[in-house]
Protein backbone atom coordinates (compact mmCIF):
# COMPACT_ATOMS: atom_id res chain seq x y z
CA UNK A 1 0.00 0.00 0.00
CA UNK A 2 1.26 3.46 -0.93
CA UNK A 3 0.73 6.25 1.61
CA UNK A 4 0.53 9.98 1.06
CA UNK A 5 0.64 12.29 4.10
CA UNK A 6 -0.19 15.95 4.47
CA UNK A 7 2.05 18.23 6.43
CA UNK A 8 1.10 18.71 10.08
CA UNK A 9 -1.18 21.71 10.69
CA UNK A 10 -1.89 23.47 13.99
CA UNK A 11 -5.52 24.05 14.97
CA UNK A 12 -6.27 26.60 17.74
CA UNK A 13 -8.97 24.41 19.33
CA UNK A 14 -8.89 21.47 21.71
CA UNK A 15 -8.44 17.96 20.34
CA UNK A 16 -11.84 16.94 21.78
CA UNK A 17 -13.64 19.84 20.11
CA UNK A 18 -12.07 19.19 16.70
CA UNK A 19 -12.74 15.46 16.93
CA UNK A 20 -16.36 16.10 17.93
CA UNK A 21 -16.93 18.22 14.84
CA UNK A 22 -15.11 16.00 12.33
CA UNK A 23 -16.39 12.65 13.60
CA UNK A 24 -19.99 13.58 12.70
CA UNK A 25 -20.04 14.44 9.01
CA UNK A 26 -23.41 16.18 9.29
CA UNK A 27 -21.41 19.04 10.87
CA UNK A 28 -20.00 19.74 7.39
CA UNK A 29 -23.18 21.66 6.54
CA UNK A 30 -21.69 24.62 8.42
CA UNK A 31 -18.41 24.59 6.49
CA UNK A 32 -19.73 23.59 3.06
CA UNK A 33 -19.40 27.18 1.77
CA UNK A 34 -15.65 27.18 2.57
CA UNK A 35 -15.01 24.46 -0.02
CA UNK A 36 -13.69 25.51 -3.45
CA UNK A 37 -16.92 25.40 -5.49
CA UNK A 38 -15.03 25.27 -8.80
CA UNK A 39 -13.36 21.98 -7.76
CA UNK A 40 -15.82 20.29 -5.36
CA UNK A 41 -19.46 19.91 -6.42
CA UNK A 42 -22.61 17.94 -5.57
CA UNK A 43 -21.76 17.59 -1.87
CA UNK A 44 -24.05 15.45 0.25
CA UNK A 45 -23.50 13.86 3.63
CA UNK A 46 -24.99 12.31 6.71
CA UNK A 47 -23.41 11.31 10.02
CA UNK A 48 -21.13 8.61 8.52
CA UNK A 49 -20.98 9.26 4.76
CA UNK A 50 -19.66 12.04 2.54
CA UNK A 51 -20.27 12.14 -1.21
CA UNK A 52 -19.00 14.73 -3.72
CA UNK A 53 -17.75 15.25 -7.26
CA UNK A 54 -14.24 16.51 -7.88
CA UNK A 55 -12.72 17.26 -11.27
CA UNK A 56 -11.21 15.38 -13.04
CA UNK A 57 -11.78 12.30 -10.81
CA UNK A 58 -15.58 12.26 -10.74
CA UNK A 59 -17.94 11.10 -8.00
CA UNK A 60 -16.40 9.97 -4.68
CA UNK A 61 -18.12 8.55 -1.62
CA UNK A 62 -16.32 8.14 1.70
CA UNK A 63 -17.69 6.32 4.73
CA UNK A 64 -16.37 6.44 8.29
CA UNK A 65 -15.28 2.91 9.19
CA UNK A 66 -13.64 3.60 12.55
CA UNK A 67 -13.60 6.30 15.20
CA UNK A 68 -10.92 6.33 17.86
CA UNK A 69 -12.17 9.04 20.23
CA UNK A 70 -10.21 12.26 20.07
CA UNK A 71 -7.32 10.68 18.08
CA UNK A 72 -8.32 9.29 14.70
CA UNK A 73 -11.17 9.04 12.19
CA UNK A 74 -10.77 6.43 9.45
CA UNK A 75 -12.63 6.50 6.15
CA UNK A 76 -12.77 4.19 3.16
CA UNK A 77 -14.21 4.78 -0.26
CA UNK A 78 -17.45 3.08 -1.21
CA UNK A 79 -17.56 4.78 -4.62
CA UNK A 80 -14.31 5.85 -6.31
CA UNK A 81 -12.45 5.20 -9.57
CA UNK A 82 -9.42 4.46 -7.37
CA UNK A 83 -10.33 2.85 -4.00
CA UNK A 84 -8.46 4.35 -1.03
CA UNK A 85 -8.49 4.91 2.73
CA UNK A 86 -8.24 8.28 4.47
CA UNK A 87 -7.16 8.87 8.06
CA UNK A 88 -7.58 12.10 9.99
CA UNK A 89 -5.15 12.05 12.92
CA UNK A 90 -5.36 14.49 15.83
CA UNK A 91 -2.77 15.08 18.57
CA UNK A 92 -3.26 17.43 21.51
CA UNK A 93 -0.54 20.02 21.98
CA UNK A 94 -2.22 22.04 24.70
CA UNK A 95 -5.53 22.80 26.35
CA UNK A 96 -6.79 24.80 23.35
CA UNK A 97 -4.57 23.54 20.54
CA UNK A 98 -4.03 20.38 18.54
CA UNK A 99 -2.25 19.14 15.45
CA UNK A 100 -3.89 17.49 12.47
CA UNK A 101 -2.45 15.30 9.73
CA UNK A 102 -4.24 13.55 6.88
CA UNK A 103 -3.06 10.28 5.35
CA UNK A 104 -4.31 8.55 2.21
CA UNK A 105 -3.46 4.91 1.60
CA UNK A 106 -4.09 3.16 -1.70
CA UNK A 107 -2.93 0.15 -3.65
CA UNK A 108 -1.41 1.53 -6.81
CA UNK A 109 1.16 0.42 -9.34
CA UNK A 110 4.34 2.51 -9.88
CA UNK A 111 3.12 3.87 -13.24
CA UNK A 112 -0.16 5.14 -11.76
CA UNK A 113 1.66 6.47 -8.69
CA UNK A 114 3.76 8.70 -10.92
CA UNK A 115 0.60 10.07 -12.53
CA UNK A 116 -1.43 10.72 -9.36
CA UNK A 117 1.25 11.62 -6.83
CA UNK A 118 1.44 15.37 -7.46
CA UNK A 119 -2.32 16.11 -7.70
CA UNK A 120 -3.11 13.77 -4.79
CA UNK A 121 -0.47 15.34 -2.55
CA UNK A 122 -1.69 18.81 -3.52
CA UNK A 123 -5.31 17.92 -2.76
CA UNK A 124 -4.33 16.43 0.58
CA UNK A 125 -2.45 19.62 1.53
CA UNK A 126 -5.42 21.80 0.55
CA UNK A 127 -7.77 19.63 2.60
CA UNK A 128 -5.49 19.78 5.65
CA UNK A 129 -5.18 23.55 5.29
CA UNK A 130 -8.96 23.96 5.01
CA UNK A 131 -9.55 21.76 8.09
CA UNK A 132 -7.01 23.79 10.06
CA UNK A 133 -8.80 27.08 9.27
CA UNK A 134 -12.44 26.30 10.05
CA UNK A 135 -14.11 27.39 13.26
CA UNK A 136 -14.61 24.51 15.68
Amino acid sequence: MTKFESSVKIIPYSQERVYGKLSDLSNLEKIKDNLPQEQVKDISFDTDTLSFSVAPVGQLTLKIIEREPYKCIKFETTNSPLPFNLWIQLVSTGEEECKIRLTIGLDINPFMKAMVQKPLQGGLEKMAEMLSRIHY
